[in-house]
């Protein structure tokens, strides 16, 4: 499949761009990505940042992220009008010299399926347990594909996995499986709960090389027994070696609820943690 992004031809989309990005050559939108381990299509929503266009020798690191249709555009949100905003929030810390420019992929969720998609193991009751495939998907086939139409950094310690609730489980639980492919993971407001808090056993399973640097958040009003299980995820990790401000940060957020709009208010400190402007990543 060939993307003509680099000559920044327009995609055939069914979905128009919103009015803020509309004509914006940084943000592209491929709406049928398929996945044969999957068996169904999906859109991949891209944002470069500006120093992509002014700069065409430089190649960049780059941000998967899970929910592509809550990142950017408002009509395809979750929650109609409330987005991440993650291309403003994007551009403004680049332009403040505050990160380094960064690539955004936007996968988005199959709806029906975003559960099982989402869940890196089978809980006898809800079922699920898709995410072994997921991670084939990003690893053999979408990853692949932007690593050859794009300038990337395709480096694991240049390359990001991240999203909240579902998406932060399956975060986690692929880069523990992929470390050496996703050095970068954001785990917000993870669903700890999902089969019995199966990602603690996981987490105390697991020996990455190299360790993944782990961003990890709970709002404070998603709920007690939410809290007690991301503290418990915490501790897990740094009985297994993450050491706090190095290469873990914990985070929870007062008042914060489980939603967009609360993502969206951290995404910026995600983005600090994960891509400062001085690199010390694996340093």
């Amino acid at each position: 499949m060939s993307l003509p992004f680099e000559q920044g031809a327009d995609l055939i989309t069914s979905d128009a761009p919103p009015p803020e990005l509309a004509g914006n050559r940084r943000y592209r939108v491929l709406p049928e990505f398929h996945s044969d381990f999957l068996a169904n299509d999906r859109a991949i929503r891209v944002y470069l940042p500006e120093a992509y266009l002014s700069e065409p020798a430089r190649r960049f690191p780059v941000f998967y992220l899970h929910d592509g249709q809550n990142l950017f555009d408002g009509r395809t949100s979750y929650a109609v009008n409330r987005t991440w905003r993650a291309h403003t929030t994007t551009d403004a810390l680049i332009s403040a010299g505050v990160i380094e420019p960064v690539i955004l992929v936007g996968i988005d969720n199959t709806g029906v399926h975003r559960m099982a998609e989402y869940t890196p193991t089978r809980d006898m009751r809800m079922g699920g347990g898709d995410g072994p495939r997921y991670g084939r998907l990003l690893f053999e086939e979408l990853k692949p594909l932007i690593d050859s139409e794009f300038r990337t950094q395709p480096e694991g310690n240049k390359t990001g996995l991240g999203g909240s609730s579902l998406g932060g489980l399956i975060s986690l639980a692929l880069g523990l499986d992929y470390a050496n492919v996703f050095g970068r993971l954001a785990v917000m407001s993870p669903s700890v709960w999902w089969n019995q808090r199966a990602i603690l056993m996981l987490v105390s399973e697991a020996m990455p090389k190299p360790r993944p640097r782990v961003w990890l958040d709970m709002g404070t009003s998603e709920g007690l027994r939410h809290l007690r299980d991301c503290d418990l995820l915490q501790h897990r990790l740094v009985n297994r070696g993450w050491k706090p401000g190095r290469d873990l940060r914990y985070l929870r957020i007062p008042g914060g609820l489980h939603d967009e709009e609360a993502w969206s208010r951290r995404f910026d400190q995600v983005l600090r943690f994960l891509y400062p402007a001085v690199d010390e990543v694996h340093c």
